[in-house]
């Protein structure tokens, strides 16, 4: 029960800070480099990496080299699901 409570704990710092959400937000809709997330996000390529690297830490994104390039993605079809479900869930007009 620990463990899980520790994963859950994790899961919510990692996706509760603003730019990571959106980052995330974006990897939804495909994977994306991080020059490609730093347009998106609009914040800085050092910034955007550190985000990364908590979001792979928390096993939330998944890193794929591709010749120069890396490439980020959300990990995992349940993860994608779970995240989908979630941003569906805030986007409701609240009644």
């Amino acid at each position: 029960m620990s463990d899980l409570c520790n994963e859950i704990e994790r899961f919510g710092k990692s996706i509760g800070s603003v730019p990571r959400y959106r980052i995330v937000e974006a990897l939804l809709k495909g994977r994306k480099t991080v020059g490609e997330l730093v347009k998106i996000v609009k914040l800085s390529q050092p910034a955007v990496s550190q985000h990364l690297k908590t979001l792979r830490a928390s096993n939330l994104v998944i890193d794929e080299k591709r010749g120069q390039e890396v490439f980020y993605t959300v990990d995992g079809e349940y993860m994608l699901e779970l995240l989908k479900n979630l941003t569906a869930e805030i986007k409701k007009p609240k009644k």
